[in-house]
C-alpha cells in the first residue's frame, strides 16, 4: 500500500472520529452538530462573529461594584460636628442622672435643630393637627401614610392622626472638599503636647 493512501485513510478516520465525538457531545442531535460546524466556519471566516463567540465562551469579568456614595452621610456629619449627635447616641448613659442627660439633650437639641433648619426644608406630610380625623384616600402613598390599628377593607380609610409625618421639600448639603473621605463622619482628635 502506498504511503499517501495510509495518510488519507488516517485523516479520514480522524475526521469521522471527531464527528462522532461531536455528535455524542450534542446528545446525538444532528441539528446541534450542524450548528457547531456552522459556528466553526463562521468563527474562522468572520472576526466579528469570532469576538462574539469568544465573549460567550469566556465572558469578561463582571465590573467592580460601584463605590458607595457618602452623600447620605453629609447630614449626619453636620449633626455630629455641630451637636455631637453620634457621641451622645453612642455614649453609655445608663449611669447618668436624669439631670445630666437632660442638660446634654438640651444642647444637642438646640444645635441639631439649627442644622436641620439650615440645611433642610421640611413640611408635614398631612397638614392637619395631631388628634384630628383624617382620611387616607384610594391610591394613597403607603410610604407617606402608614396605617395602624384595625386595617381591613379597602380605602378610603378614616382614622385619628397620631403624627403628621415629615417630608423633605428641599435640602442643601455642600459636597466635601476634594480628597476628603465622606465616610469619616467625625475625625479622630489628637491633642499635641
Amino acid at each position: 500500500m502506498e504511503w499517501y493512501y495510509v495518510v488519507a485513510a488516517t485523516l479520514a478516520v480522524v475526521v469521522v472520529v471527531k464527528l462522532l465525538v461531536l455528535l455524542a457531545l450534542g446528545g446525538g442531535n444532528l441539528a446541534r452538530l450542524g450548528l457547531a460546524l456552522q459556528a466553526y466556519w463562521r468563527t474562522m471566516a468572520q472576526p466579528a462573529f469570532a469576538a462574539k463567540v469568544s465573549a460567550l465562551i469566556q465572558p469578561p469579568p463582571p465590573p467592580p461594584p460601584p463605590k458607595k456614595s457618602g452623600e447620605a452621610l453629609r447630614l449626619l456629619t453636620l449633626l455630629q460636628r455641630k451637636g455631637r449627635l453620634l457621641d451622645f447616641l453612642l455614649e453609655d448613659i445608663q449611669g447618668a442622672t436624669n439631670e445630666q442627660v437632660g442638660a446634654g439633650v438640651r444642647e444637642l437639641h438646640r444645635e441639631s435643630q439649627a442644622v436641620l433648619k439650615e440645611h433642610l426644608t421640611l413640611e408635614p406630610v398631612l397638614p392637619q393637627s395631631e388628634g384630628d380625623t383624617v382620611e387616607a384616600p384610594p391610591g394613597f402613598d403607603p410610604s407617606a401614610i402608614r396605617l395602624t390599628g384595625n386595617v381591613t377593607g379597602q380605602p378610603p380609610f378614616r382614622g385619628v392622626l397620631k403624627h403628621h409625618g415629615w417630608r423633605v421639600k428641599d435640602f442643601t448639603l455642600a459636597a466635601p472638599p476634594e480628597g476628603q473621605d465622606e465616610f469619616v463622619v467625625a475625625p479622630a482628635e489628637v491633642e499635641l503636647p
